[in-house]
């Protein structure tokens, strides 16, 4: 279904199955012999949401062979390199003294329950108020329990979220760690200004941000393009290209240092190498560029 303004949807339908869809593929990773990665709700929560394609995918029930595009092991260092990347994100923020936490169209992301957290830490999910109860509710019958105070925000992106964040106890003269995983591409371009906006209002002196950084090559669509083909070599009927906003759009990363974040980009072959992956196959770094992983911290002198 092509995106629109208002549009909805639920977590086998339009945007929020590519959340079902990511989870699906933390479980498949964690099933690994010594996975870089160990999600041990992922496979629960799409079990619950119920779409075939992706049980099979979190049981390891798929033979991907020798894909042309994304064979099974470049599936399991995709995802592994992903997760470990927000994963240390958190960890090093916590780490530095920061005990505010936002996950921004959290998902079926479980970071809340599984992660370490420092004593103190109160971590905020925000995402449309279907989502947010289906996981609640699916992990409280599974008998998970949060590792940190868990906050949920339940409203939709597209909305007055800053004020419903701040209505549920969030601090902005206190720094935070904020997530943007596998965000910026579903939005449109205003979209993503406005949100990296009301990131940078309401983050304190201290506060960090992460998401991935989006080469222009990997704007064109051409990356949505093949992999809905691939995933329709193997029972999923996402298509990816209705859902991107491909096109021009500010740079992330530009757009926050004329806010006074500090940037740091991680280009996919340097996050690979860094988890002991060889880099990406070149057909794979053809289509996205010089795209990988971001990294921001808005220090004193900046504000």
């Amino acid at each position: 279904m092509t995106r629109s303004d208002g549009d909805t949807w639920d977590l086998a339908s339009s945007v929020g199955a590519t959340a079902t869809a990511v989870a699906a593929s933390r479980a498949y990773a964690s099933r690994q012999p010594n996975p870089l990665i160990n999600d041990p709700y992922a496979a629960t929560l799409v079990e619950a949401v119920g779409l075939p394609h992706f049980i099979r995918v979190a049981n390891d029930e798929i033979d991907y062979g020798d894909d042309p595009l994304f064979d099974a092991r470049q599936m399991r260092e995709h995802i592994a390199v992903r997760t470990r990347y927000f994963d240390d994100f958190f960890t090093a923020a916590g780490d530095a003294g920061i005990r505010q936490a936002v996950i921004l169209a959290s998902g079926l992301d479980t970071r809340a329950y599984r992660l370490p957290w420092h004593d103190g830490t109160v971590v905020f999910e925000i995402d449309q108020p279907s989502v947010i109860d289906f996981k609640t509710r699916v992990l409280a019958e599974a008998g998970a329990v949060p590792a940190a105070e868990r906050r949920t925000v339940s409203i939709d992106l597209r909305e007055d979220w800053p004020k419903v964040l701040r209505g549920c106890g969030f601090n902005p003269d206190a720094p935070t760690a904020w997530i943007a995983e596998g965000l910026l591409i579903y939005l449109p371009p205003e979209a993503q200004d406005r949100l990296l906006d009301d990131i940078t209002a309401l983050s304190a002196p201290g506060s960090r941000l992460a998401t991935e950084h989006m080469d222009a090559k990997a704007m064109t669509g051409e990356w949505a393009k093949a992999m809905t083909e691939r995933g329709r070599r193997h029972g999923s009927d996402i298509n990816l290209a209705e859902l991107f906003y491909s096109g021009p759009r500010n740079s992330a990363a530009d757009q926050l240092r004329t806010h006074g974040w500090q940037v740091t980009v991680v280009p996919n072959a340097d996050a690979y190498r860094a988890n002991g992956f060889e880099t990406p196959a070149a057909h794979l770094m053809a289509l996205v560029g010089d795209s990988g992983y971001l990294s921001a911290n808005l220090d004193e002198e900046c504000r």
